[in-house]
């Protein structure tokens, strides 16, 4: 059955592989991001595309309004937009750490907030919140981004019980390490934020080991796996509450969920090395 899809951050990595899937698959794709230009290739597939800042709440009032008025409905949101922040908690900006939750928290809710009268009214629609498996594990020098998507994870919890008496369904995508530009500036936030302080020598250890390990020469999946799964969410008459997916999601998280802290906290530390 074709669905009414919108996607937010298409313009690269999980979202573009995300919108380019459900395309194929025959449905009505809107791809949102800020970088227009970069989801030329969406318009070529067949998609529609809008712009999108995730910090402005009129542009959220506006993609919404956009694909209802053209459509008639909305049946899935796609709420994959998000940014990272490295470095230690002692020495991050909080007016950095809010706006982490502005964009990976609480623009997914205030989009949610806009399509579920019509997914209401309708009596069926998909929400899908991509998280992360930091969505439950949480890493040193990066607790800002860990407690986002912890918070994601317990808001779409409790939305899932809100919602499923108007036939609305809440997914939560897990992925593990996953080839994109996303980290590409893990590094550099490192050293400029933490670099000169009391953790340096962690921060420089991890920035050496993120220039070798992370982006898109890492040892990881690439997001077509992930749009893959989220594809399948969307068509399922059922779809599962949570889906991890990618190179050591199911490891790391049951590592995390069987190991008491320490030993948990011991494992991480010595893999930071």
């Amino acid at each position: 059955m074709e669905k009414v899809v919108l996607v937010t951050g298409a313009s690269a990595g999980i979202g573009k592989a995300t919108a380019l899937e459900l395309i194929r698959a025959g449905h009505i794709v809107y791809g949102a991001a800020r970088r227009v230009p970069k989801m030329d290739d969406l318009r070529d597939a067949g998609g529609h595309v809008l712009a999108l800042d995730a910090r402005r709440p009129e542009d959220l009032e506006r993609v919404i309004a956009a694909v209802v008025e053209e459509q008639g409905r909305i049946d899935v949101l796609v709420n994959n937009a998000g940014t990272v922040l490295h470095g230690a908690a002692e020495d991050i900006p909080i007016d950095l750490a809010r706006d982490q939750f502005e964009v990976n928290v609480f623009a997914p809710a205030r989009l949610t907030q806009l399509v579920l009268p019509y997914m209401r009214e309708q009596g069926s629609g998909t929400i899908v919140n991509v998280s992360s498996i930091g969505g439950e594990i949480a890493l040193p020098l990066g607790c800002w981004y860990y407690a986002s998507k912890h918070a994601l994870e317990a808001y779409s919890d409790s939305l899932r019980m809100e919602v499923e008496p108007f036939g609305v369904d809440v997914v939560i995508i897990q992925p593990g390490i996953i080839k994109t530009e996303f980290e590409d500036r893990t590094a550099q936030d490192l050293r400029e934020i933490s670099g000169a302080t009391a953790y340096g020598q962690m921060a420089e250890a991890m920035a050496k080991r993120a220039e070798t390990q992370l982006g898109e020469n890492t040892q990881g999946s690439d997001p077509s796996v992930v749009a893959t799964t989220i594809r399948q969410a969307v068509e399922a008459e059922k779809p599962e509450t949570r889906y991890a997916v990618g190179w050591t999601a199911d490891t790391l998280l049951e590592l995390n969920r069987t190991l008491p802290d320490r030993e948990f906290d011991k494992l991480v530390m010595n893999a930071a090395k």
